[in-house]
C-alpha cells in the first residue's frame, strides 16, 4: 500500500492579493551576507572566517495569524462558546480535532455571495454518498480557490451559512475547511443583503455559530479539486501562539492507494 500526500495549503508571499488592503503579508528576505554580519556581531566570529564568507538566511514576516493557509478558533468567532463558556484560543484546541477523516462538499457551482444551508450540505452529502461521522473534517471546495491571488480573490465564492455550519457541528464535526478567503460569504454579498433586509443577524452567520457550537475551521485552502469526495485523511495542526485567536497550518490530505 503506498501513501500520497497532497498539498491543501497556498504558500504565503510577500504583498500577494490574498487579504483586504493593509492585511497582507509582508516578507523580508535577509540573505546570506546579512546573515554572516550577524553572526559577527552575535557569536562574535569574523565574515572572514565563516564558510565563503556566508551566515545563515532569514526572514522577517509582518502577517496576521489570518493570512495563509490557517486554522481559526473559536475565539476568533465570540468571547464564549457552546452557549456561555469561556472560548478557546488555538494553544488550548484539542490536537484530537485536527488529524481526522476527510470529507469534500463540492459548491463550485454555487455563484458568488451564495450562502449555503443545511440542504445544500445534506443534498451534497446524499450525492457523495455519505454519512457524517464525529470528527470528520469537512472541507469545502468554491469558486474561490481557483482565484486565490488573483486581485478578485476576496470577493469570490459561496459562504457557509448559519444553519449549514450548524447542521455539520450538531453532528459532531469539530474541524471544517474551505478554500476562500472567509467561511461566511465575501463581505459584499453580506453587506448587500443587509441593506435589503434590515437584519444584520446574516453578519458573520458562519463564524457566529461557533458561539452556540465550539467549532474551528481552516480558511484559504488550495488545491481542493485535486482531492476525491472522500477516502483520505486531513491533518492540519496549528502552530502554538499563546492566546491567539488563529494559528498557521500546513493543511495536508493524506491519502492511502
Amino acid at each position: 500500500m503506498s501513501r500520497r500526500f497532497i498539498d491543501i495549503s497556498v504558500t504565503l508571499k510577500a504583498g500577494i492579493a490574498s487579504d483586504p488592503p493593509g492585511l497582507t503579508p509582508k516578507i523580508t528576505y535577509l540573505d546570506h551576507d546579512f546573515g554572516a554580519r550577524e553572526f559577527e556581531q552575535m557569536a562574535g566570529v569574523p565574515v572572514s572566517e565563516q564558510l565563503e564568507g556566508k551566515g545563515c538566511a532569514s526572514e522577517r514576516c509582518e502577517i496576521t495569524t489570518h493570512v495563509g493557509t490557517h486554522l481559526d478558533a473559536p475565539w476568533h468567532y465570540h468571547p464564549t462558546m457552546n452557549n456561555g463558556e469561556r472560548a478557546w484560543t488555538i494553544d488550548e484546541v484539542p490536537l484530537e480535532w485536527c488529524y481526522g477523516r476527510g470529507v469534500k462538499l463540492d459548491f463550485r457551482d454555487k455563484p458568488d455571495g451564495y450562502v449555503c444551508t443545511a440542504a445544500d450540505v445534506e443534498a451534497e452529502l446524499a450525492r457523495i454518498g455519505h454519512d457524517l461521522q464525529p470528527f470528520d473534517i469537512v472541507l469545502v471546495n468554491t469558486a474561490a480557490g481557483a482565484r486565490y491571488g488573483e486581485p478578485d480573490f476576496v470577493g469570490r465564492g459561496c459562504g457557509m451559512g448559519r444553519e449549514a455550519t450548524l447542521y455539520l457541528t450538531s453532528r459532531g464535526v469539530r474541524v471544517t475547511g474551505i478554500d476562500a478567503w472567509s467561511w461566511d460569504a465575501p463581505f459584499a454579498y453580506t453587506a448587500k443583503k443587509i441593506r435589503e433586509t434590515g437584519d444584520y443577524s446574516l453578519f458573520w452567520e458562519g463564524h457566529k455559530a461557533g458561539a452556540e457550537q465550539a467549532y474551528c475551521h481552516i480558511e484559504k485552502l488550495s488545491n481542493l479539486e485535486a482531492l476525491p469526495a472522500t477516502g483520505f485523511m486531513v491533518s492540519c495542526f496549528p502552530v502554538k501562539i499563546e492566546g491567539a485567536s488563529a494559528g498557521w497550518c500546513r493543511a495536508v490530505a493524506i491519502i492511502e492507494d
